[in-house]
């Protein structure tokens, strides 16, 4: 790097008069743009606007004035001759734009005669430069001064200086002529730019290129990219491939996205998207594989440590999701980049090898993880249907999550019942209490130590999931529902606890509010039954109706502190002597009277008014209150508010978030089920983990030799679509070897859950003809039970 490009600075020929100078100097042409206050940048106006643009003021260079003696001999020019030889930024600009090559006849000479050139700061404006211009006002995809510009900046010898230059604004930072002509679908200016030695590595990272709330387009910064996501396969081929200096799809931009991270980023779901963002996608894996074997380019991670495929469940983009997971390429040459083999065929059956990797929970931050705890995905239930995630979680379900579920429930009923005899069988007086050496007093005691280590057990593995997972509030109260309540069980146990042994007596309300929360909790375990779960499911999405909620508390205590303002306390009255039971023999104590509380006790107003609500109760209010036609004001508007209008509303909104949920209930209830699956798999010891691992080791035979992988076998019947010439691994039908497999991932292929094939084409059968017109895959595998 020379001097001038350390300081930022260049040696220039300056040829302006003084009043132009001094116009520029305060950022301003005469009756063309206006004044830029000091240090503002120039205006987010369109690149390509057919306005006056408002023009960079000029940054300190060193220049020399090749007219300083003209003012020493008396010699001046006229604005005449000077317009009719001098080429400024202005006509420069506007020469460009109009696409006309004769305004610009006699610009060689010109810069020649006055030893400059087009690279020099005085012909940009916030980096922009007058190629640009021209590239930004194509007619019909040409404009001929630009290949105008470009041949006298070769002439020059600033050329390569000439088509690198990028915007400087924060706006448009780094976009430089190259992807002006990519955006403007130009393949001829894109290899004239190329070829004079454009940078095809530059990064556009201004604002407007960047993920924001306002006006963007995110292309992943770099012109492979930018031609990638614009659908130019003709363009994205050249830039890899040219003779040039060829686009490395390994390069990064800010955020550590590829190419293949930014085709995932532009991907919307829509039809005629997923069909080029797929083709784009493949297109660039294979070209790359060709030029690099060994680039794995799909494993390449960004700054947030995403791969493409987890990129694409993370920000809910099924159908590229889904394409990389059944991806399969029938070639020799590109086979090995499949996702998916197919090991054999008969007739309509499918066996499938799926590819694992990064997408079994086995390993960290997998695609299931990703899927099952992220909760902001909108989609997440319908892309846990695709293959192979769900029979991948119905496997894992059977080798241990039912045994495990089943044993969890079993533990936790114990413990119920464990916690429910000890509080029954509570004593009374000064606490901590002593240890009876008594068969019932040992068993008391044992009750006590298994229900304390049942919730500091709780309270541990909430503080472990939350610390793991690190989850949003909104995933807490989405997927976390049952988490927060156990762990909240936990630290009402470990308060009642402390307060126990500090000899406090307010131990007992948490300690009754610990053992409802424990029966509450129970619920947990009906999401292993899908009947049961629907119901689990019902009761966490009523939730939605929180808002509601706080406004009826709002609406319902107004009116109460109001109420209790006006009242009057009455004189002291119902005052009686009445026999009160013991609480084990039934002693009777007639020395405490009887004090009813009058509607002055604000909590007891609360009450009374509450079941009033819910119609419970009766309004007893006496002619103790002041300013009468307030009191019932007051009164009409709490029932008008909270009987008629807010508890029917609460009805209808409960009402309709059942009757929602009633439809998706079994995609929700499959999730919870999911997360459950995942939450005992991650408590597993790691030998154990490795031991349950879902999948087969198989050798694949692609290009890259011993091919290894560890697959997941789905077996598939598609009556609509008959298997010919497909690339299979075996060419026997079934898995003959498993049989002496223990183990398996799926029972042996003579029969399938105690059927035969011949009873599987029957039943596939029957579905073809029930529904002709579908081209979905119809499942051999029966839904969960």
């Amino acid at each position: 790097m020379d001097k001038a490009q350390r300081f930022d600075f260049s040696l220039e020929k300056d040829d302006r008069t003084e009043e132009e100078k001094l116009l520029q100097k305060a950022g301003k042409k005469s009756g063309l743009a206006s004044s830029l206050g000091l240090g503002q940048e120039a205006p987010k106006a369109p690149m390509d606007t057919d306005y006056q643009e408002e023009m960079e003021k000029t940054k300190p260079q060193i220049r020399i004035n090749l007219h300083f003696d003209k003012a020493i001999r008396g010699e001046t020019e006229t604005d005449n001759k000077r317009d009719s030889k001098t080429f400024n930024i202005d006509r420069l600009f506007e020469a460009a734009a109009s696409g006309d090559v004769q305004k610009l006849a006699g610009l060689h000479q010109y810069l020649h005669q006055n030893m400059k050139k087009l690279s020099d700061s005085l012909y940009q404006s916030y980096g922009k430069t007058a190629l640009m211009k021209a590239l930004l006002h194509l007619r019909d995809g040409k404009n001929e001064t630009a290949e105008l510009l470009i041949d006298i900046s070769e002439k020059m010898g600033d050329v390569k200086k000439f088509v690198d230059s990028a915007y400087t604004n924060n706006y448009y930072k780094g976009q430089t002529a190259l992807h002006i002509a990519i955006e403007r679908r130009s393949i001829s200016y894109v290899k004239l730019l190329v070829s004079k030695g454009a940078d095809v590595h530059a990064k556009a990272c201004g604002i407007f290129f960047q993920q924001h709330d306002g006006p963007n387009f995110y292309f992943g910064e770099l012109p492979l990219s930018l031609a990638a996501c614009t659908n130019q396969p003709d363009i994205v081929e050249f830039l890899m491939e040219n003779e040039y200096q060829r686009a490395d799809a390994q390069m990064t931009d800010s955020q550590g996205n590829t190419v293949l991270h930014a085709l995932v980023m532009v991907a919307d779901n829509s039809k005629e998207n997923t069909e080029f963002i797929t083709s784009m996608y493949d297109s660039i894996l294979t070209t790359t594989a060709r030029l690099h074997p060994k680039l794995k380019l799909e494993n390449i991670e960004n700054n947030k440590g995403l791969t493409p495929l987890k990129m694409a469940a993370k920000t809910g983009k099924i159908g590229l999701f889904s394409h990389i997971l059944k991806r399969e390429f029938q070639e020799s040459h590109t086979k090995h980049l499949s996702r998916k083999f197919t090991e054999w065929v008969y007739g309509p059956v499918t066996c499938s090898l799926y590819d694992l990797a990064s997408v079994d929970s086995y390993e960290d931050n997998s695609v299931l993880d990703i899927l099952v705890y992220g909760s902001d995905i909108p989609n997440r239930h319908d892309m846990l249907q695709t293959e192979p995630l769900c029979r991948l979680l119905e496997s894992k379900w059977k080798s241990f999550g039912r045994r495990m579920f089943c044993l969890n429930f079993l533990v936790y009923l114990l413990y119920l019942v464990i916690f429910t005899l000890v509080a029954y069988n509570r004593r009374d007086g000064k606490n901590p209490f002593g240890i009876e050496h008594t068969m019932m007093g040992y068993l008391y005691i044992t009750g006590q130590l298994l229900t304390a280590l049942a919730n500091v057990y709780f309270f541990i593995i909430g503080i472990l999931d939350m610390r793991r997972k690190r989850p949003k509030l909104q995933t807490l109260l989405i997927d976390g529902y049952y988490e927060i309540l156990f762990f909240l069980q936990g630290i009402l146990f470990l308060v009642s606890a402390a307060l126990y042994l500090c000899q406090r007596q307010e131990y007992l309300s948490f300690y009754v509010l610990c053992l409802a929360l424990s029966w509450v909790n129970l619920l947990y375990f009906s999401r292993g039954d899908i009947h049961m779960g629907i119901y689990s499911v019902m009761i966490q999405k009523l939730q939605s109706t929180s808002r509601t909620l706080a406004v009826s508390v709002i609406c319902f205590l107004s009116p109460v502190t109001a109420v209790v303002t006006l009242l009057i306390e009455p004189p002291p009255k119902n005052i009686t002597k009445t026999p009160r039971k013991g609480r084990i023999f039934g002693e009777v104590d007639s020395d405490e009277p009887c004090i009813k509380p009058t509607y002055r006790n604000i909590s007891y107003t609360t009450m009374e008014l509450f079941k009033f609500t819910i119609g419970m109760g009766d309004m007893e209010f006496t002619e103790d209150y002041q300013y009468k036609e307030v009191f019932y004001m007051l009164l009409i508007s709490y029932i008008v508010l909270t009987y008629i209008l807010l508890l029917n509303m609460l009805i209808a909104l409960m009402n309709r978030t059942v009757e929602r949920t009633a439809l998706e209930s079994n995609s929700i209830w499959q999730l919870q089920r999911a997360i459950t699956i995942l939450d005992m798999e991650k408590r597993l010891p790691c030998c154990l983990r490795k031991g349950l691992r879902c999948g087969v080791e198989k050798r694949l035979g692609t290009a890259l030799g011993d091919d290894r992988r560890r697959c997941f076998r789905v077996e598939e019947v598609n009556w609509n679509k008959w298997n010919i010439n497909l690339g299979k691994i075996n060419e026997d039908p079934g898995c003959w070897d498993r049989v002496q497999q223990p183990g398996s991932d799926t029972p042996p292929v003579r029969h399938h859950r105690g059927r035969s094939w011949r009873g599987l084409f029957i039943e596939g059968s029957r579905r073809w003809r029930q529904t002709p017109e579908s081209t979905e895959m119809n499942r051999l595998h029966t839904p969960p039970i």
